[in-house]
This record gives structure tokens, sequence and C-alpha cells, in this order.
């Protein structure tokens, strides 16, 4: 069995890992407020770090390594998706989902009214918080997220020769 091959569900969740810290980091080391959808693009990350280190000891048999990678592929798939969409929203190119307005809730005492008013706005899905050559955090998850899945999913299909 190659090394790669060994070494491919702490790779992935080494990856998985990376790519969450960075979005903490921006969110509460730079202030980048997330929208509901950078939100949603996480969810996969969790999901495949948790996988990926239920298939990480020696002692996982090889066939439930290979559903695991698998269901990482899948994720990673599926989150590349939301990105594509994200993508979109923020290009113009379609509108986002009902959640991507967020509706604040109708102030009824002069306490919340001011509340309301000091609080900065939610952030809009449409409006990216970061770009880097015009490309957004959801622009650059999109290329990590299809190579994840095609690592994992070559991953698993090296485990499953081996069963």
């Amino acid at each position: 069995m190659s090394r790669l091959l060994r070494l491919s569900p702490a790779l992935i969740l080494l990856a998985c890992l990376l790519a969450l810290g960075g979005a903490l980091l921006a969110q509460f080391g730079f202030g980048l407020r997330p929208c509901i959808l950078c939100l949603y693009q996480r969810g996969p990350y969790v999901l495949s770090a948790l996988l990926a280190a239920l298939a990480l000891p020696p002692a996982c048999p090889p066939r439930r390594r290979l559903w695991l990678l698998g269901l990482c592929a899948l994720a990673f798939t599926v989150n590349g998706g939301i990105a594509i969409f994200h993508v979109g929203v923020e290009q113009h190119w379609w509108h986002g989902t009902a959640a991507c307005v967020p509706v604040a809730p109708v102030p009824t005492t002069p306490a919340e009214m001011m509340a309301a008013l000091s609080a900065p706005p939610p952030p809009r899905c449409d409006q990216p918080a970061w770009t880097l050559a015009g490309i957004s955090m959801a622009g650059f998850n999109i290329p990590a997220s299809f190579a994840l899945a095609a690592f994992a999913a070559w991953a698993a299909r090296g485990f499953r020769r081996r069963r």
C-alpha cells in the first residue's frame, strides 16, 4: 500500500482543519462576518473532518475506510456546488436563497430600537466580505473542494483495490 494512500485520511483531516481554521481566523481575527452561504460551506468540511478522523486509525477495516473516504468525496463535491452557487449570487448571475436576505425582527421597545440601530447590518450573500484579485473566498473554495473531492475519491478507489 502506498504511503500517500495510507496517509490520505490524515491529509484530508489536515486540509479540513486548515480550511475551517482559515475561515474562523477570517471571521474572528479579521472581523469578516460570514453570510449564510459562507456558513453552509463550512458544514461539509466539518463532516469530512469527522469522517476522515474515523478512517484514520490503522485498525479501521479497508471496506469501512473506503466508505468513509467515499463520503468525504461526496461531501466535498456538494461543497463545490454550494460554492458555485455562492459565487453566482455574488456575481449577480442569480438570486440567493431566502436566508440570503436577512430580516431583522421589528423592535417593539425603545431599548430594542437603540440596539438595532447600533448593531451592524447582517452580512449579505451577494456582497463578498473579502476578495483577492476579484476572487472571493467562495471562489477559492470551488477548486479546493473539487480537488479534495478528487483526492478523496482516488483514496477510496485505492482502498477498494485493497479489499
